[in-house]
């Protein structure tokens, strides 16, 4: 007899437990693999959760912009997740290590909105008006699932496989940037990791800046003025570990950084 698939409110509390009692199986008991309603509905249930708990959302992030991971998980499309205020960490700060499960760092765009973006068919053009400052940004991503064996619904359903970001103090206007052919380089311990560029991300981050916009206004969720939007890895990510520091060059944007250490 098969078992009986699970709620997406059991789901969604599986993952909330996760954070603390440690990664979990992939959820082929409740999700299909490529089931992204259902998936977003349990990302949803965690969200209205945390807000009800106290937590800020800050903004959101991009992932799955690289057509090659795209391939992998059998889909078309990006995906997104929710960024919580508790989740940044200051430029050159510290990442507790007891904070996270299976950590990678990848080096990124992130936009800062100065207006709200509420057209579900918005052109590129009017989101790049939108953006008040680009700035580089790590994201730290990590999975409550085990193994990073993740499916489309299992990435989205956990928040889009989010953990922590960095941005960097520089902040630059559009005007004048490019974008498109900016390099990356993102170091580990003094060594380069992982090299890529502007165009690594959808074509260009405002690519995938204009996808979630369009996205969530949709969804009747639109982005907000004071939005933190990153964008999508420029690279490979990075695996990282306790006593690894990670620094990140972006062309036209400037560096930032971060160091993983045992504590709070």
């Amino acid at each position: 007899m098969s078992q009986p698939r699970s709620s997406h409110a059991a789901l969604a509390a599986r993952l909330r437990d996760a954070y603390h009692a440690g990664a979990v199986p992939p959820l082929r008991d409740g999700l299909d693999p490529g089931d992204g309603e259902g998936a977003y509905a349990v990302q949803a249930l965690n969200t209205e959760f945390w807000t009800g708990e106290g937590r800020r959302i800050a903004g959101r992030k991009i992932g799955l912009t690289a057509k090659a991971v795209q391939a992998q998980l059998g889909v078309d499309q990006p995906d997104f997740g929710v960024l919580f205020d508790d989740m940044a960490i200051a430029d050159g700060g510290v990442l507790p290590a007891s904070r996270v499960l299976q950590p990678k760092a990848e080096a990124e765009v992130a936009f800062i909105l100065g207006a709200d973006i509420d057209d579900p068919e918005i052109s590129r053009d009017a989101v790049e008006r939108a953006v008040a400052y680009a700035v580089a940004a790590i994201e730290i991503v990590d999975s409550r699932i085990a193994d990073w064996k993740i499916t489309f619904a299992d990435t989205v359903a956990d928040n889009g496989s989010s953990a922590f970001f960095v941005l960097g103090e520089t902040r630059k206007k559009l005007d004048g940037l490019d974008l498109y052919t900016c390099g990356m380089a993102l170091e580990l311990n003094g060594a380069v990791a992982s090299l890529g560029a502007g165009a690594a991300c959808l074509g260009h981050p405002l690519n995938a800046a204009t996808w979630l916009a369009r996205k969530l206004a949709a969804n009747g969720d639109p982005l907000r003025a004071g939005d933190v939007v990153l964008t999508g890895a420029l690279g490979p990510m990075i695996a990282i570990k306790t006593g690894d520091s990670m620094r990140a060059a972006i062309g036209g944007l400037g560096q930032v950084s971060f160091t993983m250490q045992d504590g709070r």
